[in-house]
């Protein structure tokens, strides 16, 4: 029930994983029943009714998290997160409110021992492929420790599923020196640096379209801001696109020519490839999607929670933070 387009987008996209994937995955829906079979019978779709979990209350995109899900039991949300809990599920799938998918994933299903905070990213295309930024806003507020283990998570994740051998970790601050940035990212300059892991320093927000890391560590509060700004940068692209052509015909003409090209060119930013991605360290697998996902990006961010599945990342990180710990 959560997203711009909900519940139609979602529900589309379900069915249509549950259809291409049948002998991979199972999809259950979760939501008001009448509005979900509405949406079926309207697209004249088939899907077995016993996949469908009827919930009652639905968590809005503005609602205070904690609160959201103490005042509604029965939300499609809490539902969710609870399936993976008992076992009748093994992945939460939800473009919805995003801190109270955190929240409840973090709440009802348990931290992963040793993991005080989660942690959410977004995979942002560079010039060397991509770059994964860690953490984009599961929670706004950060110690050093905590940027170590989103470090230690995040490296897990995309080493196992955007396949990546030893990737290299940045540090997002002010300057490249060990000494610049604020105490939180000089403490976790410290701490990051005497991991395993393969840490290049600090890095900039210039660096991460150009690819200088792999992988960028910082806290939800900058992350968040990070993102946003982000994804307002292709929609004003198009808007340049559109005043310029509005100029005279030879540049409307011009612009049609290689508006396919164009969109080609730009599909690198597009959210919808990569669908979602996962709330690490939580005890289970929950798959964050953006608010405005659409149907593909729906299937793509429950082909995103089978990955995370079947490469046992949430096994991974338990026996990875253990070894710390025994070591420690």
């Amino acid at each position: 029930m959560g997203g711009d387009f909900a519940p139609e987008k979602v529900v589309l996209g379900g069915v249509e994983a549950f259809n291409k994937f049948q002998n991979r995955l199972d999809v259950i829906l979760v939501g008001k029943k009448g509005e979900i079979q509405s949406v079926l019978l309207k697209n004249q779709l088939s899907f077995p009714d016993d996949k469908i979990v009827n919930a009652t209350e639905v968590i809005e995109m503005g609602e205070m998290p904690t609160d959201a899900i103490r005042n509604k039991p029965d939300s499609s949300i809490v539902i969710a997160a609870r399936l993976v809990k008992e076992g009748k599920a093994q992945a939460f799938v939800s473009a919805g409110n995003t801190g109270a998918v955190a929240a409840a994933s973090t709440l009802i299903m348990g931290r992963i021992e040793g993991v005080d905070r989660p942690t959410i990213g977004a995979i942002l295309p560079s010039e060397s492929g991509f770059c994964a930024i860690f953490d984009v806003g599961a929670f706004v507020d950060a110690k050093p420790q905590h940027l170590l283990s989103y470090a230690l998570m995040a490296e897990i994740y995309v080493r196992e599923i955007l396949k990546v051998d030893n990737p290299s970790i940045g540090l997002l601050s002010v300057g490249e020196e060990k000494d610049k940035g604020n105490k939180l990212t000089k403490d976790a300059f410290d701490l990051i640096s005497k991991s395993k892991l393969n840490f290049i320093g600090n890095v900039e927000g210039r660096d991460i379209l150009k690819g200088t890391a792999n992988i960028v560590i910082c806290d939800g509060f900058i992350g968040n801001i990070l993102l946003k700004f982000g994804e307002s940068v292709p929609k004003y692209m198009k808007h340049l696109l559109t005043l310029y052509a509005k100029e005279n015909l030879f540049k409307k003409i011009k612009i049609g020519l290689f508006k396919n090209t164009l969109k080609e060119a730009l599909s690198p930013l597009d959210y919808q490839k990569y669908g979602g991605v996962p709330l690490l360290g939580v005890n289970g697998i929950t798959i964050i999607g953006h608010g405005s996902s659409t149907s593909l990006a729906i299937e793509n961010m429950i082909l995103r929670a089978y990955e995370v599945y079947e490469r046992k990342i949430t096994e991974r990180i338990k026996k990875t933070l253990a070894q710390i710990s025994v070591k420690e």
